[in-house]
């Protein structure tokens, strides 16, 4: 390891619209890879990682029960996206040589392993990326908030927020050129300001538990690796 390193334990969350690349939805292979490509750069410089990886590109339980959905069994159907997003992460990663589990909060024992805390941990120990699958297991709780729990659970010390911007603006600076940047926020920040950065559960808990969230740009190669080593980009959500 010729770099340094600023944090040792991270969590990578990726939202499932990121796998799409230019797609309607689904899963692009030439975007999957071109991510796979970034964690495991990071992975080779002894970073433990693990992922948690939404499943809108496949389908969003919120966006069923505003279909006449029970918003349960919405919900549910949005979990199992998750684990199609996270097996094909885990090909994508194996691919390059990185040992990948995955580990999911639902059981489907035939392609994956059933999540149990300190098997998490032992997998980060030797050197695994962990990609958990399932959010939490529950309907109502995003996988925002999946990820902030299991970054507790298994000892991260940051959550690297993924998004297809720079950081944090108080609109969207796709659509508005006026749109202010913020280099840092507080969790109270985003609360009162419902800023888009997760969800209020997710915030709570991470400002509850001191853990900090640094929301990058994905769409920028190597921004994964310039996180980890400390380098001032996104905006930083702590304190």
């Amino acid at each position: 390891m010729s770099e340094k390193i600023k944090y040792k334990r991270v969590l990578l969350k990726l939202s499932g619209e990121a796998l799409k690349g230019k797609n309607e939805g689904g899963i692009c292979p030439e975007t999957i890879n071109n991510i796979a490509k970034q964690v495991a750069d990071v992975k080779e410089m002894g970073v433990d990682l693990s992922l948690v990886i939404g499943g809108g590109n496949i389908f969003r339980g919120i966006a069923g029960a505003t279909k006449g959905m029970d918003r349960s069994n919405a919900d549910y159907v949005g979990m199992l996206a998750t684990i199609m997003n996270a097996i094909a992460m885990q090909d994508a990663l194996e691919n390059m040589g990185i040992h990948t589990r995955v580990l999911s909060a639902i059981e489907v024992k035939e392609i994956c392993e059933p999540y149990i805390r300190r098997r998490a941990i032992r997998h980060l120990e030797k050197g695994r990326v962990v990609v958990f699958a399932g959010g939490t297991g529950n309907p109502y709780f995003t996988t925002d908030t999946a990820a902030c729990l299991r970054a507790m659970e298994t000892g991260c010390e940051v959550i690297l927020k993924a998004t297809n911007v720079d950081g944090v603006y108080d609109k969207d600076p796709r659509k508005n050129s006026d749109a202010k940047f913020f280099e840092s926020l507080t969790y109270l920040d985003v609360l009162k300001n419902k800023l888009k950065v997760m969800d209020a559960t997710a915030i709570s808990l991470c400002m509850d538990n001191n853990l900090p969230i640094i929301v990058f740009n994905l769409n920028k190669d190597g921004n994964i690796k310039r996180v980890v080593t400390g380098e001032k980009i996104g905006t930083t959500v702590g304190g």
